[in-house]
């Protein structure tokens, strides 16, 4: 009977961390959605590249996640490496308005920053 109930916290254990997983992601996709839109409506750059700064860290961390969708799949399954590729577009993006935005260039970086919404789109059709 010992035996069982110490299986039995095993499994409890195991299913609560994968839940934790799924949620860490979740909490990334969020945290770039809620920075997203301070981004758009930012009107200085210091609020500007402070919401790039944590949609960045966000993003760095959900690359490391699996999708749902995706479990399962080997870490170097075309479909993850793909979903990677999305991340690493996103974070490239990024990079690419804080620099703007760090030049004085609000303009241009505001335009760089509206592109996100595609590469968010097509990304979700794809793994969401």
């Amino acid at each position: 009977m010992r035996k069982q109930l110490i299986a039995l916290a095993v499994v409890a254990m195991l299913g609560s961390s994968m839940a934790a997983v799924a949620a860490d992601l979740e909490t990334d996709m969020g945290t770039i959605a809620d920075n997203y839109g301070k981004v758009l409506k930012a009107d200085n750059a210091n609020d500007f590249t402070a919401g790039l700064s944590n949609m960045k860290a966000a993003a760095q961390d959900a690359r490391k996640a699996t999708p749902a969708k995706l479990k399962g799949q080997d870490a170097n399954s075309p479909q993850m490496q793909d979903y990677r590729k999305g991340m690493d577009t996103l974070i490239g993006q990024i990079d690419k308005a804080s620099e703007l935005a760090k030049a004085g260039k609000m303009d241009e970086a505001k335009k760089e920053a509206q592109g996100f919404k595609a590469t968010r789109n097509e990304n979700h059709k794809k793994f969401k």
